[in-house]
């Protein structure tokens, strides 16, 4: 470990360690198609393996000073989590729900209270679900043989997010900034690397001005109403579209500076992070991606549905001299139209997920890792390692609550 560390130390030039990206397109896509129809014919039970897997890669895709990190992460633990938060969750929900039935029926004589309530009350679950993946995560990753690792703390984490989304409701938006901020502080004040602990400096002001874009599309689309309100109908209509386009540009803008900002004013010791990154690249990727993965899909898409419209017609067998097959698809046309919409399903959904990986995923994760760069690099052979972190669930809420903590 020492060694590793003084060899980085001899690496670091004046600008800091720049980070390296590995990864290829067409590796990737086999890696996620082939696991996704693994996880298809395993009835799912494959998906842990595939995420360990698609981790791995792109864990040892991404080279800080030119050393990969690792992801140690094992499917078992997280299939044990999975069953584990399914009973849990369970047993919770069905308590709770049967509750707040009986509570709604006796007070308000309906289940309309009953069904509110038992969706505000997993959203705290949710929060919870998501720190501890994180937690997990970074449990399992290292980077020159050192752990990362986040402190407990998931439920403060639960309670926090909530009292930040009402402030952020109440105040129409404008509040955003500071939720944002005050999350990642407390996510990031708990985070270790080895033996020391980071740090999230600044305030939440500096992230203020990052919701201009949409501040600017709200102020188009009022004026845009007023102009339909004068009648001046196709003008009107070209405003709202803008808006709608500068509502997404402000949402990726929004998400990419808010990372550069407070990428910035992270501290590790004396280690310092500087992310180097364009909004305007990152919502080209998003758009360009999302366009060519639905165009190739709706390639096999239309065919299969020529194909079925074509199976559901014995007439046009008939027609073209095929009697007897007609008769046969006749008799077996339902559960062949059954087994193939089940087939064209799950293939077009594998072929979506794996496109997406490799057209919008990859593409975003490289431009991060290639505008990351340390500073003060030279302090780090005084981190030492940090014991390992067990999970009894490991990812189990996220998984079984499907809260975006994939990557």
């Amino acid at each position: 470990m020492q060694v590793q560390a003084e060899d980085v130390t001899q690496e670091v030039r004046d600008d800091g360690l720049s980070t390296l990206f590995a990864g290829r397109r067409w590796p990737l896509f086999k890696l996620t198609l082939g696991t996704g129809v693994l996880t298809v014919l395993s009835l799912g039970f494959y998906r842990f393996w595939q995420k360990t897997r698609i981790r791995r890669w792109y864990w040892s895709a991404i080279r800080p000073g030119g050393h990969p990190l690792e992801y140690v992460g094992d499917p078992f633990e997280k299939l044990l989590g999975f069953l584990i938060a399914v009973v849990i969750l369970a047993f919770y929900i069905g308590v709770v729900n049967l509750g707040l039935m009986f509570a709604s029926f006796a007070v308000f004589q309906g289940n309309t209270a009953a069904y509110a309530l038992s969706f505000v009350g997993v959203i705290p679950i949710w929060f919870y679900a998501r720190y501890r993946a994180r937690r997990y995560v970074l449990a399992r990753s290292r980077w020159m043989g050192l752990r990362f690792g986040l402190a407990p703390g998931a439920w403060g984490y639960a309670l926090r997010a909530l009292w930040h989304w009402v402030l952020t409701l109440i105040t129409l938006g404008l509040l955003w900034p500071r939720m944002t901020f005050k999350l990642e502080k407390y996510r990031t004040d708990r985070t270790w690397f080895g033996d020391h602990n980071m740090e999230q400096g600044g305030s939440w002001f500096m992230l203020f001005w990052c919701i201009k874009w949409h501040l600017v599309s709200i102020g188009l689309l009022f004026v845009s109403t007023i102009v339909l309100g004068a009648g001046l109908a196709p003008l009107a209509v070209l405003g709202y579209v803008l808006a709608g386009l500068l509502m997404l540009y402000g949402a990726v803008y929004y998400r990419v500076e808010t990372r550069k900002r407070m990428a910035g004013a992270k501290r590790l010791g004396p280690l310092r992070l500087h992310l180097t990154i364009n909004p305007l690249r990152v919502f080209w990727i998003v758009l360009s991606g999302y366009a060519l993965a639905l165009l190739v899909s709706a390639i096999p898409t239309a065919f299969l549905a020529v194909l079925f419209l074509r199976l559901q017609s014995a007439e046009t067998l008939t027609e073209i001299g095929m009697a007897d097959l007609s008769q046969i698809f006749a008799g077996a046309d339902r559960w062949l139209l059954v087994g193939m919409t089940a087939m064209s399903y799950f293939a077009i959904f594998l072929l979506w997920s794996a496109l997406t990986q490799a057209w919008v995923t990859l593409p975003l994760i490289r431009l991060y890792a290639r505008g990351l760069r340390v500073e003060g690099a030279e302090a780090l052979p005084a981190i030492r390692q940090r014991p390992r972190d067990d999970h009894l669930e490991a990812e189990g809420f996220a998984e079984a609550l499907d809260v975006g903590a994939s990557l």
